[in-house]
């Protein structure tokens, strides 16, 4: 579990709201996250847990609340007071989004490698040879062969996707790594390989990730605390083991005893 101090949070987010026209989707989410720690956003589908994801990564405006990041010199900076070319630098260079459908967050059409390189490009990298070497190296953490790297991810099963996903996101060295549903659709001998895989980086990077997920088992391997998101409402907030092993809320004892399904 990372350890803190009296600095400030990585990740403000206060009061964090959206609706769709009379439909509150999501309604007055805070939160602090921490450099190095894992939190897990929980529920069954329609909860609200990926509009809150996608408004803490300016993926969408929300209705109401601030999100803050701690930028390089220590300073909270207002995420949403950035233009827009500030976002995109920040989603390419400090963040990183990993998508349920890895289609979603790879170019299908061309290389491996260059899928792994363009992030790099984007930071004013030229150099063929150190581009080429950096994407050799990152298919090489992420368990694919480096001889795969002048192929398209359209050759790649569904794990090898999800994995060259990470290796495009991690390159750029991010602090903090949003994930939608990373392990959803794969086989269960492929999900337990990808979460080694995540376990092993995040700790290895001390990356913060917010991990959405309907898969307590995944927030159990991979996260130190756990957020529950019922109707668009956080109910119940807590160390993992301890949420898990002790729920308190009505709803997330109906999920610990898979009373609910996703």
């Amino acid at each position: 579990m990372p350890q803190f101090d009296n600095s400030p949070p990585l990740l403000r987010v206060r009061g964090v709201g959206q609706s769709y026209g009379d439909r509150v989707a999501l309604q007055d989410a805070s939160f602090d996250l921490w450099p190095g720690e894992v939190m897990a956003v929980v529920g069954e589908s329609g909860s609200g847990k990926t509009t809150l994801l996608n408004a803490i990564a300016a993926r969408s405006r929300p209705d109401a609340g601030q999100v803050e990041f701690l930028s390089c010199d220590g300073q909270l900076q207002d995420v949403y007071a950035m233009s827009e070319a500030q976002q995109r630098l920040l989603a390419r260079t400090d963040w990183g989004f990993v998508h349920q459908n890895a289609a979603d967050g790879l170019r299908m059409d061309v290389s491996a490698g260059a899928n792994v390189g363009e992030r790099l490009m984007g930071l004013g990298e030229r150099h063929y040879g150190r581009l080429r070497s950096s994407a050799e190296e990152w298919l090489q953490r992420v368990e694919i062969d480096a001889a795969r790297i002048d192929d398209t991810p359209r050759t790649f099963s569904g794990g090898m996707r999800q994995r060259l996903q990470i290796a495009r996101n991690l390159v750029t060295r991010p602090r903090l790594v949003f994930m939608d549903e990373p392990t959803s659709g794969l086989d269960v001998s492929v999900q337990a390989r990808l979460l080694d895989l995540l376990r092993q980086l995040t700790r290895q990077m001390q990356l913060a990730v917010v991990i959405v997920t309907h898969d307590l088992a995944v927030a159990r391997l991979l996260a130190h605390r756990m957020m529950v998101m019922q109707q668009g409402r956080v109910v119940e907030t807590g160390l993992t083991d301890q949420l898990l092993d002790d729920p308190q809320h009505p709803y997330t004892q109906l999920l610990v005893s898979s009373v609910l399904q996703p």
